[in-house]
């Protein structure tokens, strides 16, 4: 029979609070159950009484907790509290909290504790109760304690001295009878002896100079008593240094070593935390004495020269140039480089016959896409202006180490290719003011080596490649852009090649002309590759309309959903070593980005594994937004005709063959302004004089110019209530001035303006004296109140001119597309601000692109009043479909979406979405264009989810298929280099084997993470077809096959 569980056991513990009044008790009760401790407190009141029996001394101190009874459950209340006293802390059932829950409440609570025993340390707790070593001699006092040690035992200084034989770098204390002070085992006779084991004795030691070295480690700066060894079969000092894992500083006589570990640690601390060298070492100096009573020996200097050392072999290391049988002399350009497993590489993770379609030809364009757009490489270019270097030291004094083999360019023929085009004038942007373009030969660079680096990254994993780095002189010139990106793309064999570049409107043109002046070994085989160019996603709003259809990633086809801003992600990590990098030389600076570009490669493809990221939350995301936009098409294309809806797919079928062709993606109405209305109105007055037709009652002032006169009045008024509303509380003297002769100007124009609407109006003039019922009084209205009475203004039952509600309808479209377009600019303006620094300037940029932003929201909502207020009296419809209302959250940038949506899972603002459709009598055929171009959308939308999914999954088994192909180029390693020594031979072959059983470890844990995707992609639509299983690594489909 079981037994019946136990009910938790209550503790309760009383502490009375020291308050003035009333005197409070604080109870605490735990209860333990299930290896959890739950926590209930309640505030108890105490009377005179309680106060008095209390005896001297004990009011703040603790009770036991025998004091207290035991509860046998949490419903029962102390016997000694009156329920209705208790404060309400006490939490019920499905509401406890346990200890662990805020841990950091728990331990406030016994602070003190820790403080003691803390403090407690700094004595000899119990080993001050003997009086002789434990292990050495009786006669000799065990005084010394260690500080790495496990315990805190005290030993003599002969057990001290042989207990760190293998320790040498420990720390080590005497206590002098009064507290424990820093000693170093040097004073206590230890000496180091290299060549043999620790426990041996070398029978020829030889002494380092001066009985003076120096080991940076990373519990301190040491200074030891080093002999090598001088026996017959010893080896070179610096050799016998790395046996025991101390990188020396120099070969000859070294004085100053640092370890392994103290490498290691600052290696990867400089990844993840970007510190300097010398604040690191500085901070391993205070470790060693941080009070400057006892000066630390100043190894800085080969501190960071064992550092730049280690950074480059540990490149060497992993690239497998160790195994080399030609050794590092045969190491080629930018095979120190950690590449990317998910693009393309032949004869890696490509399969075979994979370059066996048609040849990439202009004339066969969709051919070739069909066949091999799975096969292309993404790549996407940038430029970085925070990496600058100071022009301190030179490439003779500091050449570098690296010498073109990770990711920068090789040096000296980079030099040499940019002095050949020094006088080459930058060609001049025809899109908008590219910056980088038109300001390319006068960028500063005074004081600067180089004003940043240039770079170029896979577009769709964000890796940098190999070559793909290199320094700016003069900003992003394209004699710079194009010799780093030739040096990267001769490493790929590929047939279909997507660049991206937020000037690639620009650079694309004369390319291959320029690429001809080029070394030939950069040159690419032109004929053979299709290549393509895209601005990135949230740089071609920058652009003309032109070039933001003509380089859309959005609106191309077999690019998945690609957005071509890989570089801007890197730069936030990156930038944050340009403060240390700027003051290094040359080839030092080169080489310490060459290893942090590697460091952010290799996170990016063990991050491959890690849950919710990359390639397994793409794929995730990609398969629910395939479903939704397919299920979204489909319902657009369930509202329109059968016949259209082949008439526009031929045309993007046609378009997608042929850029040269009619975009589909434009309007093919013209756009519409006020000047153009004016000028139409304008015209058709003209011809109706002509024909001895005059509807004007004056000769100076029209129908058509009163209406606009009245409107450009009202922006007037707009403007003015703005500029009073934002002077400050105390103006000076120019502004009050400027503001009434503006008060003034205006109200001349409404005088002159008002003396012409009575002609064509005369219901104003009522109105007007109803509003004002002592005319022998002056007006007291403001011009800028003063109410203008246009037609759209005027209720339904008064009676208005129809060719004035006519002209002022098609005015106050033209106004409310005006408005649309201004408020479109400048919310890219302001989205392009937002990351100005916080000076006055800026700020007041800011502020004053903030104004116009208001002022063009304020003439559309008025606009937009007007039209819904004409439409009822015109019986005008069909125009909401363009003109909508303009909420709070209509208003905001191309690139912002709300919640966490993007461009391909957007509901994007409609105010990017309106066409400035024509005001023509064919209503049908503005709404029909509308209709053409969101359908466009839409179905390139849902056509590249779709491709998206099948992209990912190819990467997927590209990735498999690399680390594949790496372990077995690891295991080939293990024999391609023979050493005559057995212990050689062995650690080539370890490392080997251990690489090799890393991407072995790697491949299993990808494929298992991603087995998910044959599931979710076989049920990721109820549109697909029940054969129709969908993308999957396991069963790809046929042209995804390897």
């Amino acid at each position: 029979m079981m037994q019946a569980a136990k009910k938790p056991k209550l503790q309760v513990e009383c502490f009375i609070q020291p308050s003035s009044t009333p005197a409070v008790k604080l109870i605490r009760e735990y209860a333990f159950s299930n290896g959890r401790t739950t926590l209930q407190t309640g505030h108890v009141s105490l009377g005179e009484a309680a106060l008095e029996s209390e005896p001297d001394g004990s009011l703040y101190e603790p009770h036991t907790i025998q004091d207290w009874p035991d509860y046998n459950d949490w419903d029962e209340v102390s016997p000694f509290c009156d329920p209705p006293i208790i404060a309400g802390d006490v939490l019920q059932d499905k509401h406890k909290e346990y200890a662990a829950d805020n841990p950091l409440l728990v331990w406030l609570l016994d602070r003190q504790f820790f403080l003691d025993e803390t403090i407690f340390l700094e004595g000899r707790g119990h080993e001050g109760q003997r009086t002789v070593c434990r292990y050495g001699s009786e006669i000799e006092e065990p005084k010394y304690r260690c500080r790495d040690c496990f315990g805190m035992e005290m030993y003599c200084r002969h057990c001290t001295v042989e207990r760190h034989q293998s320790s040498p770098l420990h720390v080590v204390e005497e206590w002098n009878g009064s507290f424990f002070q820093r000693t170093h085992l040097k004073s206590l006779g230890l000496r180091v002896q290299l060549g043999h084991p620790p426990s041996d004795h070398c029978y020829n030691p030889r002494p380092s100079t001066g009985n003076d070295f120096i080991v940076v480690d990373i519990n301190g700066i040491h200074d030891v008593v080093l002999d090598f060894c001088g026996c017959h079969t010893a080896q070179l000092h610096y050799k016998q240094l790395l046996q025991v894992r101390w990188y020396p500083a120099t070969m000859t006589d070294p004085q100053t070593a640092a370890t392994f570990n103290i490498l290691e640690h600052y290696q990867l601390l400089s990844f993840e935390s970007k510190i300097l060298a010398y604040e690191f070492y500085h901070s391993l100096a205070r470790r060693s004495n941080n009070t400057g009573l006892s000066p630390i020996k100043d190894r800085y200097s080969a501190f960071i020269r064992i550092v730049h050392e280690w950074r480059h072999l540990r490149q060497l290391r992993r690239s497998g140039q160790v195994h080399d049988p030609g050794g590092i002399a045969e190491t080629k350009a930018g095979e120190l480089a950690v590449v990317c497993p998910a693009c393309p590489h032949a004869g890696k993770n490509l399969p075979q016959g994979w370059e066996n379609s048609p040849p990439a030809t202009r004339q066969n364009v969709l051919l070739t896409l069909v066949d091999r757009w799975l096969y292309a490489l993404f790549v996407a270019i940038d430029a970085n202006f925070h990496l600058k270097q100071k022009a301190v030291s030179s490439d003779q004094v500091d050449p570098g180490l690296n010498t073109g083999w990770a990711y920068f360019v090789e040096e000296r023929a980079y030099k040499s290719y940019l002095s050949e085009q020094a006088n080459e004038r930058q060609e001049r942007s025809t899109c908008v003011s590219h910056n980088a373009v038109n300001m390319a030969d006068t960028k500063s660079s005074q004081g600067l080596a180089a004003t940043g680096i240039g770079t170029i990254d896979c577009a769709r994993h964000e890796f940098k490649l190999p070559n793909g780095v290199g320094d700016l002189q003069k900003g992003e010139r394209y004699s710079n852009m194009d010799y780093i990106v030739f040096s990267a793309l001769v490493g790929f064999t590929v047939t279909v090649l997507n660049i991206s570049y937020d000037i690639a409107c620009q650079w694309s043109k004369n390319l291959w002309n320029r690429m001809e002046h080029m070394p030939a070994r950069l040159h690419i085989p032109r004929d053979d590759v299709l290549v393509r160019y895209f601005v990135p996603k949230f740089h071609i709003a920058a652009h003309i309309a032109t070039c933001q259809l003509t380089f859309s990633w959005n609106f191309t086809k077999w690019v998945g959903r690609t957005d071509g801003e890989a570089p801007e992600r890197g730069w936030a990590s990156a930038n944050r070593v340009a403060s240390s990098t700027k003051e290094m030389g040359p080839g030092t600076r080169r080489d310490t980005l060459d290893d942090h570009f590697g460091d952010w490669n290799w996170k990016k493809t063990t991050t491959l594994d890690s849950q919710g990221r990359t390639l397994k939350r793409k794929m995730e995301n990609a398969i629910k937004w395939e479903r939704e936009h397919r299920v979204a098409l489909y319902d657009l294309e369930g509202t329109i005709q059968p016949a259209l809806l082949d008439e526009w797919g031929t045309e993007v079928e046609m378009w997608e063959e042929d850029n040269t062709r009619p975009n589909p993606f434009e309007s093919k109405l013209a756009p519409i302004t006020q000047a153009a209305v004016r000028s139409q109105l304008a015209e058709l007055e003209a011809q109706e004089l002509r024909e001895g037709i005059n509807h004007s009652l004056d000769d100076n002032v029209s129908p058509s110019v009163l209406i606009s006169g009245g409107i450009e009045l009202e922006d007037l008024q707009q403007r003015l209530k703005r500029d009073i509303s934002d002077l400050s509380l105390h103006p000076t003297e120019n502004q009050r001035e400027a503001i009434i002769h503006r008060t003034n100007a205006l109200q001349r124009h409404i005088d002159s303006w008002t003396r012409y609407q009575q002609l064509y109006m005369p219901i104003v003039s009522t109105l007007r004296s109803s509003t004002n019922p002592s005319p022998g009084f002056p007006q007291t209205l403001k011009p800028q109140d003063f109410p203008l009475y246009l037609p759209s203004a005027l209720l339904n039952h008064l009676d208005c001119n129809h060719r004035l509600m006519k002209h002022e309808w098609k005015l106050r479209q033209a106004q409310a597309h005006d408005a649309l377009n201004e408020l479109r600019s400048h919310l890219h303006l302001h989205k392009n601000l937002r990351g100005q620094a916080a000076s006055t300037c800026a700020q007041n940029l800011i502020a004053h692109v903030e104004a116009k932003k208001d002022a063009a929201v304020a003439r559309y909502r008025c606009a937009h009043q007007a039209i819904e207020s004409l439409s009822c009296r015109l019986d005008e419809m069909g125009w909401e479909a363009t003109l909508r209302p303009l909420r709070h959250e209509d208003i905001r940038p191309m690139g912002d979406f709300t919640g966490d949506r993007t461009q391909g899972t957007r509901t994007i603002s409609w105010i990017w979405l309106t066409t400035d459709v024509d005001t023509s009598p064919s209503k049908n055929e503005s709404v029909q264009d509308c209709v053409r171009i969101e359908w466009c959308k839409a179905h390139a939308c849902a056509a590249q989810w779709s491709e998206e999914v099948e992209l990912l999954a190819k990467e997927m088994r590209r990735v498999l298929a690399f680390l594949e192909w790496q372990g077995s180029w690891w295991h080939q390693r293990t024999m391609l280099r023979s050493s005559e020594k057995t212990t050689e031979q062995e650690g080539l072959q370890a490392y080997a084997y251990r690489q090799a059983a890393l991407r072995s470890a790697m491949q299993t844990s990808f494929q298992a993470r991603w087995s998910f995707v044959s599931h979710l992609s076989s049920t990721s639509s109820t549109l697909a077809s029940e054969d129709d299983s969908g993308p999957s690594i396991d069963a790809p489909p046929a042209v995804m096959e390897f």
